[in-house]
Order: C-alpha cells, then structure tokens, then sequence
C-alpha cells in the first residue's frame, strides 16, 4: 500500500492501525483453529492430559488446517495474478 501521500505522523498511524487489524484477524483465525479441534478432539475430561487418541486428533486436525490455508493462500496467490495480468496465459 503506498503511504507516499501521508505526512510521516499520518503513515505511522497507518501502519499501526494495520498492524494492528491483521493481529485482530490472526487472533480471530487462531481462535477458531482452536475452537475447532478443540470440540472435535477433547472427548474424555477425566485427566489433565490428552489421551493418544486425542492428541493424534489435534496433530491431523492442525495439519489439515495448515494445508487447507497454504492451498487457499496459493489459489489466492493465482487468482490475483490473473486479475492483475487478464488474458496471459501461464
């Protein structure tokens, strides 16, 4: 994003503010991430610990989470190169 037009008080506050949303959007994403293995691995409340079945849950629950982003990110990343340079072909 270009600041350039911004005085440097006006491009610091900027910044912050979107540092500070994209914190907020991680924290939101990580929340959920959370949430979600949470409820679908945490089964047995008896013990402090997660059992080996739980644990394996959380590791693919995670896993798939990972991969998902990386495969959307990278479609992301293709759809916007295509929007940025119509009619080439790859």
């Amino acid at each position: 994003m270009d600041f350039s037009q911004f005085n440097s008080a006006e491009q610091a506050h900027l910044t912050k503010a979107m540092e500070m949303k994209q914190m907020q959007d991680f924290m939101k994403l990580y929340s959920g991430l959370v949430e979600r293995c949470f409820m679908s691995c945490a089964n047995d409340f008896t013990s402090r610990a997660l059992s080996s079945k739980e644990d394996a849950c959380v590791n693919n629950c995670v896993d798939k989470f990972l991969k998902h982003s990386e495969r959307v990110g990278a479609r992301f990343a293709e759809f916007s190169g295509e929007m940025m340079n119509p009619g080439q072909k790859p």
